[in-house]
């Protein structure tokens, strides 16, 4: 369409407001030369990484053949043998192998590996900067193909161009080890998300022009493609708004622990609300509409709204329905169910009778400082895993022979400082799963673990661990570097509210409290993502072992206690989180471990929110400050690829919202001419389409116009994703540069006051 005067002179408006709108054209050569130049002036200032000491054992870490190489069980061959995938990267395949090996094999010490793709060929054969995103398997009980429930046979798998979100769908065939020739389900770039219904249907969203997509970028639509037919023919069956964040639709088949199958459909309406509609349907339903099973068969009944908050969550289990609570829920006049508790009640009676109608229990209620994490479905048990005090223990029930209701059966005795998960196996064959623990100073440990231990009270297999599901340790990972002289301390800084903030300290055992220790400290708060326990190799040896102090923050916005935590930090209440970090700067201050000059801030993404706001809000309390794949421009962020859907998090620019709060804590307007600023470096992506490399762009360019200067650079890495790189060398790269960076600011920082 033509532009009009009006048009144009709102676009003269925005320009004359916001000089460097330009920088927002991802690909534009004034972009990219921007971008080459700054990553020239950076490398100048602060060295090229590569080579350096850091650099090689980072990358060392990285390509190492001692990594756990983590499964997925893909069904079983004609024999019975589980079969367990891996995507494998290494010095000589940094994109990574696909690859298949037995159980029995993976047990050992030197699995026997049968490549299925090789990502890297496959890569120089297209042309293409392949990097892999994962893939979605047919599941054996839709197949008429998988030998009676026993193999897989077909995959839609992922990939991107260069790491971006946007990803191309290939339908990968096992049974002839390569792609699907004949009417394959084949997918261009797009933000997909695909399903196989059946071994013949697939549900499909994804970009079939501007209308078809939310204002988010991610579909708003949904058709059912029938193998054979064309895409752009198959029929929509199922639609949101522009408005929305996306929609989707997905079978969830509980015959195996006597319940139905339920067909649901849901739209997203922000992050963190949505609403679903559900119905159950027979097998026969879920084939083409042309099939000759399906003659005779009764068409489904209609879609039911459920009936719970739209910031609840849904899910079925046999023939319960759970609901997970991000607000108080009173389903029934008089019985209040807690924000943050997990609830389940009869699906059948709460689709057809009404949420009034249902008997619920209660499966876990929080306290301030518990909060469920995850959980896994076995064959016959639940497990939940809870962080207390943001310590995690697992919690163990037993689903009743006819999948009706959870019985308490066991728990974790203590909470402890490490992270420990829990992932079903093969939630319809067995009741085994991987138990995988790792803590800031001890390596990862896969774990063969068995639910069914807990029930039965039998002592431990293992001399190792103490819980008595643990089989024995699969797999381990070597020490990546000397933490034999290291404590892990958890400690509790006082915010400006008077809320206490925990925060986890690792430092050497004689560390003298005399300010001079460089100390790392790192943040997130957003999004309900909870920091914890964790093994970082990198950071092990990029700082901990050259004698630095490494500091994480739960700070509110995260969801370390939960919903409430999360909720605390929410639009206008964002403060919370800058002012939660802050006091953990100050508390590490006061205690001596350092001072300003010789402490650094870390963040990415919504953490480089949060680094972007202590450079402006609290620059005289870092010596140096690592701001990566940030949002920065407050005011825009939801014009520019996927930041609609986080206006729940921050609050909507084009409304009051702006002048009310949001102002507030936009890096990129509180820019301050008069002040002294810390050194900082930013770090983005060029194939970011998460989070727009414009915020960074922008953010130095303005720095640079407002005073030379300041010490202040910048590096995009043309490749990589939201992740900020797309292989193990370009990882090796950004790590080496931002530690390096750190590291040699603070050392300076030690001769100042």
């Amino acid at each position: 369409p033509k532009s009009t005067a009006t048009d144009t002179a709102a676009a003269n408006t925005e320009e004359m407001e916001d000089p460097y709108t330009y920088l927002e054209e991802v690909e534009s050569e004034e972009s990219l030369n921007f971008a080459r130049s700054a990553n020239d002036a950076c490398l100048a200032a602060l060295g090229d990484p590569t080579g350096t000491p850091t650099y090689e054992r980072v990358l060392a870490v990285l390509e190492s053949n001692d990594r756990i190489p983590y499964v997925r069980k893909y069904g079983n061959t004609d024999d019975g043998e589980e079969v367990l995938f891996n995507l494998w990267k290494d010095a000589d395949h940094p994109k990574g192998l696909w690859r298949k090996t037995m159980m029995s094999s993976y047990k050992t010490d030197e699995p026997d590996w049968t490549t299925v793709l090789d990502i890297d060929a496959l890569a120089e054969k297209d042309g293409i900067s392949w990097v892999w995103k994962g893939s979605t398997a047919l599941p054996r009980s839709r197949d008429p193909l998988s030998n009676d429930g026993q193999r897989i046979t077909r995959s839609l798998l992922s990939l991107s161009r260069g790491g971006s979100d946007a990803t191309h769908v290939k339908e990968f065939d096992f049974l002839t080890g390569d792609f699907v020739e004949e009417n394959p389900f084949n997918l261009p770039e797009a933000k997909s998300r695909v399903r196989y219904k059946s071994r013949d249907v697939l549900t499909v969203g994804t970009d079939f022009g501007p209308e078809s997509l939310t204002d988010s970028g991610y579909p708003r639509t949904v058709r059912e493609w029938v193998r054979g037919t064309k895409l752009e023919d198959a029929p929509i069956v199922f639609e949101g708004e522009k408005a929305d964040v996306s929609i989707g639709t997905y079978c969830d088949d509980q015959r195996r622990n006597h319940g139905a199958i339920y067909e649901v459909r849901y739209r997203t309406l922000t992050f963190y609300t949505s609403k679903t509609w559900a119905r159950k349907i027979e097998y026969e339903h879920l084939l083409a509409p042309n099939d000759p099973l399906r003659e005779g068969v009764e068409e489904p009944g209609d879609f039911v709204e459920l009936d719970v908050q739209d910031d609840a969550s849904v899910d079925f289990l046999g023939k319960m329905m759970i609901v997970s609570l991000r607000s108080d829920w009173e389903p029934i006049e008089g019985k209040i169910f807690k924000a943050g508790s997990l609830v389940y009640a009869d699906a059948d009676t709460f689709i057809a009778k009404g949420k009034e109608s249902c008997d619920y229990k209660i499966l876990f209620e929080p306290t301030d400082r518990t909060a469920f994490e995850t959980y896994t479905i076995t064959k016959n048990y639940f497990i939940l895993n809870v962080m207390d005090n943001v310590k995690s223990r697992l919690v163990f029930y037993k689903i009743d022979g006819e999948g009706s209701f959870l019985s308490l059966i066991g728990k974790d005795e203590d909470a402890q400082i490490r992270d420990n998960s829990a992932s079903a196996i093969d939630s319809v064959e067995t009741d085994m799963f991987w138990f995988m623990t790792s803590s800031y100073t001890e390596p990862s440990s896969l774990c063969l673990a068995d639910a069914s231990k807990v029930e039965t009270g039998e002592a431990p297999s293992s001399s190792e661990f103490k819980q008595p599901y643990v089989l024995e340790k699969i797999k381990y990972l070597p020490p990546q570097y000397d933490a034999s002289d290291l404590v892990v301390d958890q400690r509790f800084a006082t915010s400006d509210d008077g809320t206490l903030i925990p925060y986890f300290l690792v430092m050497k055992k004689d560390t003298v409290m005399d300010g001079n220790t460089p100390t790392l400290l790192y943040g997130y708060g957003g999004f309900e993502v909870s920091l914890g326990p964790r093994y970082i190799g990198t950071t092990g040896i990029a700082w901990l072992e050259r004698g630095g102090a490494y500091v994480e923050a739960n700070i509110r916005g995260g969801g370390e206690f939960g919903p409430k935590w999360h909720q605390a930090a929410l639009k206008a209440n964002r403060n919370k989180c800058f002012e939660d970090f802050s006091s953990v700067a100050r508390h590490l201050i006061e205690s001596k471990l350092c001072k300003a000059s010789t402490l650094a801030a870390r963040g990415g993404s919504n953490g480089g929110l949060l680094m972007g706001m202590m450079y402006t809000l609290y620059p005289d309390l870092f010596g140096a400050i690592h701001c990566a794949v940030p949002l920065l421009d407050m005011k825009r962020f939801n014009t520019l690829l996927a930041g609609a859907s986080w206006m729940a998090e921050y609050g909507n620019p084009d409304t009051e919202d702006w002048d009310n709060f949001l102002n507030k804590y936009s890096p990129y307007h509180k820019i301050d001419p008069a002040a002294k600023y810390p050194p900082i470096l930013f770090t983005t992506s060029t194939r970011d389409d998460r989070v727009h490399p414009a915020h960074a762009r922008k953010m130095v360019k303005k720095l640079w116009d407002t005073n030379k200067d300041w010490p202040v650079h910048y590096y995009e890495n043309i490749e990589g994703g939201h992740g900020g790189a797309a292989d193990a060398k370009q990882s090796a790269f950004m790590t080496s540069l931002a530690f390096d960076f750190m590291w040699e600011t603070l050392l300076k920082g030690r001769d100042q006051d």
